[in-house]
């Protein structure tokens, strides 16, 4: 089982992430792709770059099968996929200001798991000397 480790800087798992600049403000955006991910698979496991990518496009695939029959992906240590409806409501042009009809629609929710959150806002011990305590 995958485990999270909450440490900074991160841990070096062999991906390496491209960076893209955003439009505005000129900072940059860190993204990890699909053939990234295969890449650091095929290295970590010592399987070839090709397999490792099939792998993940038939994992990727069945996840995307699932979601569209309505079903709810649980991923254990990472998150679950769930598909939600969304209700028909009315929607504001900000620049005009005219109202429009926004149609229902169906969406994918991500929710990570307690161990995903924990690893990304890891939670300092409270010494008990800094409790205050109401009187």
């Amino acid at each position: 089982m995958f485990m999270f480790v909450a440490c900074r800087p991160p841990l070096d798992r062999g991906l390496t992430s491209s960076y893209e600049l955003k439009k505005g403000d000129g900072t940059l955006n860190k993204t990890i792709t699909r053939a990234m991910l295969s890449e650091a698979a095929a290295r970590l496991t010592g399987l070839n770059k090709a397999d490792t990518a099939a792998v993940g496009e038939a994992m990727f695939a069945l996840v995307g099968q699932a979601l569209m029959a309505g079903e709810t992906v649980k991923l254990t240590g990472f998150g679950s996929l769930q598909v939600r409806s969304r209700a028909e409501r009315l929607g504001r042009n900000p620049r005009t200001g005219t109202e429009h009809r926004i149609s229902p629609r169906q969406t994918v929710v991500f929710t990570p798991s307690a161990q995903l959150r924990e690893a990304m806002n890891p939670v300092a011990p409270v010494s008990a000397g800094k409790i205050r305590q109401r009187a």
